[in-house]
């Protein structure tokens, strides 16, 4: 899945993107999880919309996944 030849081909910019990609995939990821778990989140929202808000956070974080795979595929 990662081949470390094709990283080093890549332009700085390449890699700058790629490497923000990854991050920001954490963070949605972690924020979901994050929303899910804390129990006394700091933000009054009801527990269902937080459940909601997280999963809904997970999947886009998937999305955003996919898609940096898709595209390290296709160069």
């Amino acid at each position: 899945m990662f081949n470390l030849r094709s990283f080093q081909q890549k332009s700085p910019q390449q890699r700058f993107l790629f490497i923000l990609g990854l991050v920001m995939f954490a963070f949605y990821m972690v924020l979901g999880v994050g929303l899910i778990v804390w129990k006394d989140f700091p933000v009054d929202i009801e527990r269902t919309y937080r459940i909601l808000l997280g999963v809904l956070l997970i999947v886009y974080a998937a999305i955003r996944f996919s898609r940096i795979l898709k595209q390290k595929e296709q160069e």
